[in-house]
């Protein structure tokens, strides 16, 4: 894919990418795909698809009681605890707003690791990433953010979530699905949104603005971004995912190219290229 090549002309020390469909078929790849990137944001979706293995193998329940009082295992992974971003206190009412949290996905990680009585660094191993041939990546320390990888893995893992085989589908679906709809709040680097729709661990596009995909990306697309200029999307109308990995936090010089690389990549897949 031409689009791809875009990432050469990014102000950054290091980029790869890569857009993969359904199938597992790899339609374009660019740059060090084999790079090992600190992830930061984008950990999440690989803690949040850990927790569905624990939803579905039994270890918890989606609307059991984690975190702070009157929260569930769902509200953790919706943003919607009431966590604060980087603090174990409670600054909200479960189920009030939206307040993206790496402490929520931290207590989500210990309430999955008492109840599965393994360590979530190793029930992500082994839940998703050996599963998924994913050997080149790590989620040690935090589940909110500590996750290294490559776009060789990545690939793996935004095929899976297009065409699950770990999880049932309707599992995957509902991750893809607003959960509490119509909550205002803050995406980090894009400021206030309304509504700040998320579903599972996963940020939904809907009709943000501004946001970090691009201008013609359907509503339904969902995916994350991460500080350490890291992104993944799925979008389900052009039937692809795509992941771009930088060695560059993200700034405004991601804002400036992120968008135009995601409309460049659709445009392609659209015209068949």
């Amino acid at each position: 894919m031409q689009s791809l090549a875009m990432i050469d002309n990014w102000p950054v020390p290091t980029a790869a990418a890569a857009v993969v469909r359904a199938d597992g078929t790899v339609v374009g790849a660019h740059g060090a795909t084999a790079h090992r990137f600190p992830l930061a944001s984008v950990t999440k979706p690989l803690a949040a698809y850990a927790a569905l293995v624990a939803y579905e193998e039994g270890a918890v329940e989606l609307d059991e009681a984690a975190g702070p009082e009157g929260a569930t295992v769902r509200h953790l992974l919706a943003h919607t605890s009431g966590l604060a971003f980087d603090e174990h206190r409670t600054t909200a009412a479960p189920g009030t707003r939206r307040l993206y949290s790496n402490a929520g996905f931290e207590v989500l990680g210990d309430h999955i690791a008492k109840a599965a009585d393994i360590p979530f660094p190793e029930y992500v191993r082994q839940a998703v990433l050996e599963p998924l041939g994913m050997t080149s990546t790590t989620v040690d320390g935090s589940p909110a953010k500590d996750g290294v990888s490559t776009v060789d893995d990545l690939v793996r893992f935004a095929a899976e979530v297009q065409a699950p085989r770990l999880l049932d589908p309707r599992t995957v679906l509902d991750a893809q699905t607003v959960q509490y709809p119509g909550l205002k709040g803050v995406l980090p680097g894009y400021g206030h949104q309304n509504p700040n729709d998320w579903g599972l661990g996963f940020e939904i596009r809907d009709h943000k603005s501004p946001h970090w995909t691009g201008s013609s990306s359907s509503p339904s697309a969902f995916g994350h971004f991460g500080q350490s200029g890291t992104f993944l999307w799925v979008d389900p109308v052009a039937g692809a995912a795509c992941v771009a990995l930088t060695d560059r936090a993200f700034g405004p010089w991601a804002v400036e190219v992120w968008p135009a690389f995601t409309d460049a990549v659709l445009a392609e897949l659209r015209s068949g290229r």
